[in-house]
């Protein structure tokens, strides 16, 4: 923290030596000495305090992240579903077409086999599309 060396140290020693006396050198000592004691234990403290609160920050956005991402998967789970529920569609689609053009090709232009569903019959109706 300071750059004072053994040089400036000891000018320091016999200053005091020569400004307070012999006799009240040790308990000036002491005193000093305790005061560096209580600083340097406030400023660990000080120290101590700052990293848990970083810790604690980099928890609170970690656990951020993971919400973040949790909900991230859900949208794509929903997506999945979906484009699922699309593919089935087309397929069902696609072979009532296949099965209407065999049925044209043949010569039968009726009505479409029972074996096909149409699609009012494929689809769930929500309520407001419900005939009354």
């Amino acid at each position: 923290m300071f750059d004072i060396g053994f040089w400036e140290l000891a000018m320091i020693g016999v200053v005091a030596l020569v400004v307070i006396g012999p006799e009240r050198l040790p308990a000036v000592a002491r005193g000093v000495g305790r005061w560096f004691g209580k600083i340097r234990y406030f400023m660990a403290s000080v120290k101590a305090d700052i990293d848990k609160e970083i810790r604690a920050d980099e928890l609170r956005r970690i656990l951020d992240e993971q919400a973040k991402k949790s909900g991230l998967h859900e949208i794509i789970e929903q997506t999945s579903d979906i484009a699922n529920e699309a593919e089935r569609a087309v397929r069902e689609s696609q072979v009532a077409l296949t099965r209407q053009a065999q049925q044209d090709a043949l010569g039968g232009h009726g009505a479409p086999s029972p074996a096909a569903p149409t699609p009012a019959e494929d689809t769930p109706q929500t309520p407001e599309q419900k005939p009354s």
